[in-house]
């Protein structure tokens, strides 16, 4: 795993972890939970009179998992959100709904320069495509610096009917993916081949993009803003959710241009 992500990659993820924890935290004690001193890193304490105590970690949670009943209440807690800074689009407009269909990349171990001498081509998401269902989405775990995904690859991709792919690594041939309006979540383009860089392990596997995990069949939703993976089974509870929410931002909107006075907008539970 270290291997795998590297000293920035590692610390990537821990900053991630830790932040996640605190942003738990608060949402805790908002909703009138009792957190016990400051969290450690991915673990915190929460309790009350009638319950006492529990730990919890942010592992346990990010799944989708629940607080404790015993603490009389539960919020969800999904991690699933990747903003366009981490994996940036290459159709800003486009917006995409679908569900995933996974590919796992690793580094290959033998030498490049052979690798290349003998044609030994170890990449394998066109599989992915074979597999795929109209409207699915690739979803890569990949490699940077290298293409996970190259033009001819994205108009095959495109003929089978995905809706478009997000990659945790580099993709090649921008131009190609452009022309035929397919869009592309990734850390970037790039002009080097992963013919001889990287194989495929997996497909339809679980995967780890930028840190949260995602199963075949999740549902990945995607716009300029970046990219968000809901797990399946939660799919009907978080459009629930979303709709209250998008009804409360729609009445506070409409607050705003009637005018309502900034101090009344504030103190309004929406």
């Amino acid at each position: 795993y270290a291997v795998y992500h590297g000293p920035e990659g590692l610390r990537r993820i821990a900053r991630r972890l830790k932040a996640l924890t605190g942003l738990l935290a608060d949402g805790l004690r908002a909703a009138g939970a009792k957190v016990n001193a400051e969290p450690v890193f991915d673990t915190l304490t929460v309790g009350n009179v009638a319950a006492g105590v529990t730990s919890m970690t942010i592992g346990s949670l990010e799944a989708g998992g629940t607080i404790p009943k015993g603490l009389g209440w539960k919020i969800m807690f999904l991690v699933g959100a990747i903003p366009a800074s981490e994996l940036a689009p290459n159709l800003p407009p486009k917006r995409v709904v679908g569900h995933a269909i996974t590919v796992r990349n690793v580094e290959r171990r033998d030498q490049i320069f052979r690798a290349a001498k003998e044609g030994n081509n170890k990449m394998g998401e066109t599989e992915a495509y074979n597999l795929a269902e109209k409207g699915d989405v690739v979803v890569i775990q990949g490699l940077t610096g290298c293409s996970n995904m190259g033009g001819q690859s994205a108009t095959i991709a495109h003929r089978q009917g995905c809706a478009g792919a997000v990659i945790d690594g580099s993709y090649r041939d921008p131009d190609a993916s452009r022309d035929i309006k397919f869009p592309i979540w990734s850390r970037g383009a790039t002009q080097i081949t992963g013919k001889w860089r990287l194989e495929t392990v997996e497909v339809n596997g679980i995967v780890h993009i930028c840190g949260v995990q995602v199963h075949p069949g999740d549902l990945v939703c995607a716009d300029e803003a970046g990219v968000c993976f809901v797990p399946y089974a939660e799919a009907a509870a978080v459009l629930e959710a979303g709709r209250k929410i998008d009804a409360a931002d729609t009445r506070r909107k409409q607050d705003i241009d009637r005018g309502v006075a900034v101090s009344e907008l504030v103190q309004r539970k929406y």
